[in-house]
């Protein structure tokens, strides 16, 4: 986390992360570069998730609301902030929560989702707006890469699992969605058949041809 950041001026920034970085080191180091996060909470940290979780939500006023269709279905999307005097966290300040509802167009089938996460930023300093569009930009750059692992490589149905080998194989699926990414192509799956029916594709896309 801290090698990757450290030669990146973050002065103001907004860092958000998966929620394995949720940790009390990397919210202190955010701040000691003078960065705000935006850090989602989940049940790995159990003591945290349930103070944030059992806030009185219902009581709470809506900060933002957004309703959008794309991808064969209807979304909807509310955010609501909660202000610390103190949180267990390095500098957290607020707490959030967004309420997600998904009805797929074709089946009708209605999932509820509830996020929570917790930031620095003081009360005031952001819009519920500004906050709902950084959580959702961190979300489409999950949905980019974690989506097309998970659906075009079926990477959970991999059986390598030996040391290294798994770290290493998400590494060369990533560089292989960056590459067709970069390349100008939207569907991943479309591009590694195209790259398949020749061995100098991949490596022109590599650079390594002419």
């Amino acid at each position: 986390f801290a090698p990757l950041l450290n030669g990146v001026d973050l002065t103001h920034a907004v860092i958000t992360a998966d929620a394995l970085h949720t940790q009390h080191g990397h919210g202190t180091y955010l701040r000691s570069r003078g960065a705000h996060y935006i850090a989602v909470v989940k049940k790995n940290h159990p003591g945290l998730f349930d103070r944030v979780r059992t806030l009185p939500w219902r009581e709470i006023t809506l900060d933002h609301y957004e309703r959008t269709r794309a991808h064969h279905r209807d979304e909807i999307r509310r955010l609501k902030t909660a202000a610390f005097a103190h949180l267990d966290y390095p500098d957290a300040r607020q707490a959030l929560q967004i309420v997600r509802w998904r009805r797929d167009l074709g089946s009708g089938k209605l999932t509820i989702e509830r996020v929570y996460l917790i930031t620095s930023l003081p009360p005031g300093a952001a819009t519920g707006a500004q906050l709902a569009s950084w959580i959702r930009g961190h979300w489409g750059i999950e949905n980019l890469l974690h989506h097309v692992r998970d659906r075009t490589f079926r990477e959970d149905e991999s059986k390598i699992r030996t040391a290294q080998l798994p770290r290493t194989m998400a590494s060369l699926r990533n560089l292989a969605i960056g590459l067709h990414r970069q390349d100008g192509q939207k569907n991943i799956a479309a591009a590694l058949r195209h790259t398949a029916r020749d061995y100098r594709r991949p490596l022109t896309l590599l650079g390594l041809t002419g």
